[in-house]
C-alpha cells in the first residue's frame, strides 16, 4: 500500500492521470477536443463529449490520482511539507480544469467565501479563464449590459426570454485572460476551450448558481430532447449574489481581462506572469504563468503547491537526478517542498497556476 512507502517519497514532482473527467450527464454542453486534440496522444478511449477534465482537484466528487499511487489529496494530507503556507488547510484549496464547450454553458454566477448563506460542506469558488483555442466568432457572456436590473433579469427568466441577449458578449483569443470574481453573471460561450482555475476549500464543494440554461430540456443521458428536463436552476440564489452596483461592459473587461495573445511556441523559451497581485492582470487570488517556446528555463522554488498543463509540444522537469517527461494534455502537481527546477521545453506551450 502507498501509505507504508512514506511521505517522503512523494516530496517530486507528482504526475497525475490524464482521464479525470465529468460525464455527459453533468456537462452536456461538452465536446471532444480536450480527447481529440490535448490528449490525442495519451491512448485514451473515450466515447461521447467530455464537457471538463478535473486535471489538479482534490475534491470528493472527481479527486485526481497520481499515476502511480493514491489520490492527490491522500498525498497532500499525509505530509504537510507538500502543501506549504497552505498547510493548515489539511490540503490545497487548488482546483484546475479544462473546459471544452461545444455549445453554450449556463448563465451563472458564483458567490463569495463569505456568503452567510453556504452550508458547512459549501465553498465560494472565484476562478480565471485563460483561453487556449477558439471556434470563429466564439467569446463569452460576461456581465449584464448597462441598464439591465434585477427585475429585467427575473422577467425574461419567467418569460422564458432570452437572458444572453441582457449580458455582454467579449469575443475572445488564444492567449486571453479573464478572471471571473464572485458575483459577476458569466457564461463560456460553444466553441471556446480553455484552461480554468479556481479556489475551493478543501473538502468543500464549489457553488454555482444557474439564472437560466437556455431554456433547454435534456434526456436523462444529458442529451438535448424536447421531451425531457431542464437542469436544475438555482434563481432567487443567483440573483441575491449578484454585484448589482459593480462595473459592467468595457469598464468591466478592463478589469478582469488581459490579452496576452498567442502563445509564441516557435521562439526560444520563456516564461511570463499573466495574473499577479501587481500584473499584468492583478489577483489577490490567482498567480498564473505562461511557459512557452524551445530551450531551457530555471523555475524558482515556491512555498505554495503548483499546477503545471501542457497545452502543446512537451517539456521535461528535472529535480536534480529525477526526471519527468510531461508530454501535451498532462499534468503535474508540483509540491512546494521542491527546490529550483531546471525544465527542458520543446515547442511547448503550457500553464502554472497557483494560487496567490
Amino acid at each position: 500500500m502507498w501509505d507504508k512507502v512514506g511521505p517522503k517519497n512523494w516530496r517530486r514532482a507528482l504526475l497525475l492521470q490524464p482521464d479525470n473527467f465529468t460525464p455527459p450527464v453533468r456537462t452536456p454542453w461538452g465536446g471532444r477536443r480536450t480527447i481529440d486534440v490535448l490528449k490525442a496522444g495519451a491512448g485514451l478511449e473515450v466515447h461521447g463529449p467530455v464537457g471538463e477534465a478535473w486535471e489538479l482537484s482534490v475534491e470528493p466528487d472527481f479527486p485526481s490520482r497520481l499515476v502511480d499511487g493514491p489520490t492527490l489529496d491522500e498525498v497532500l494530507r499525509a505530509d504537510a511539507a507538500l502543501l506549504g503556507r497552505e498547510a493548515a488547510l489539511g490540503s490545497t484549496a487548488l482546483l484546475v480544469k479544462l473546459v471544452d464547450a461545444a455549445d453554450d454553458l449556463s448563465v451563472q454566477i458564483h458567490p463569495a467565501d463569505s456568503d452567510p448563506h453556504l452550508a458547512a460542506d459549501e465553498s465560494g469558488k472565484p476562478e480565471a479563464w485563460y483561453i487556449i483555442d477558439v471556434e470563429p466568432g466564439a467569446g463569452l457572456y460576461l456581465g449584464f449590459r448597462d441598464g439591465v436590473s434585477r427585475h429585467d433579469i427575473e422577467v425574461a427568466i419567467a418569460n422564458e426570454g432570452k437572458v444572453d441577449t441582457l449580458m455582454s458578449f467579449v469575443p475572445v483569443s488564444p492567449g486571453d485572460v479573464f478572471l471571473i470574481e464572485p458575483g459577476t453573471p458569466h457564461a463560456i460561450g460553444k466553441g471556446v476551450l480553455l484552461l480554468e482555475p479556481q479556489r475551493v476549500s478543501p473538502g468543500k464543494r464549489g457553488i454555482t448558481y444557474r439564472y437560466w440554461d437556455w431554456n433547454r430540456k435534456y434526456d436523462s443521458k444529458g442529451r438535448l430532447s424536447p421531451n425531457g428536463q431542464p437542469r436544475e436552476l438555482h434563481r432567487e440564489r443567483a440573483l441575491d449574489v449578484t454585484h448589482w452596483e459593480g462595473p459592467r461592459g468595457d469598464a468591466l473587461l478592463e478589469r478582469v481581462c488581459h490579452r496576452a495573445g498567442s502563445a509564441p511556441i516557435e521562439a526560444p523559451a520563456s516564461l511570463d506572469v499573466l495574473v499577479s497581485e501587481t500584473g499584468p492582470l492583478r489577483s489577490e487570488v490567482f498567480f498564473l504563468q505562461r511557459l512557452a517556446g524551445s530551450g531551457a528555463l530555471e523555475l524558482d522554488a515556491d512555498d505554495r503547491l503548483r499546477s503545471l498543463t501542457v497545452l502543446d509540444g512537451s517539456l521535461e522537469l528535472r529535480d536534480g537526478e529525477t526526471v519527468l517527461k510531461l508530454p501535451r494534455g498532462q499534468t503535474a502537481a508540483l509540491p512546494a517542498c521542491l527546490g529550483p527546477l531546471h525544465i527542458e521545453l520543446d515547442a511547448s506551450h503550457a500553464m502554472l497556476c497557483t494560487l496567490a
